[in-house]
């Protein structure tokens, strides 16, 4: 399950989840007495890792005029790469159209 944590303040911290499985998500995270808050939308993007692929991705959201929020990218050594990125909540439909989500 993809993830992304950052301080927010003395001894608080944020982080962020991508669940391929909200359900079970949310009953763990229940059961272990985990406070969440959210849902938060993402985009989860991954593919073939080459020079320029992100750098792609965010000249799409760049020409629709979408800002990031945050974004982390990773490659994954066996020629792949992931990036979770986000968008403020009014930009989520526009990034979509941007990255051919539908």
């Amino acid at each position: 399950m993809p993830s992304n944590g950052f301080p927010t303040s003395f001894g608080r911290a944020q982080i962020d989840f991508v669940p391929s499985d909200r359900d079970a998500f949310l009953a763990a995270a229940k059961k272990a007495g985990v406070k969440l808050v959210g849902p938060k939308a993402a985009f989860l993007i991954q593919g073939e890792d080459r020079v320029g692929t992100v750098a792609e991705v965010l000249s799409k959201l760049g020409q629709a005029q979408v800002n990031l929020t945050a974004m982390q990218a990773i490659a994954s050594g066996e020629g792949r790469y992931g990036a979770i990125l986000w968008v403020e909540p009014r930009n989520i439909g526009k990034a979509a159209q941007a990255l051919g989500i539908t």
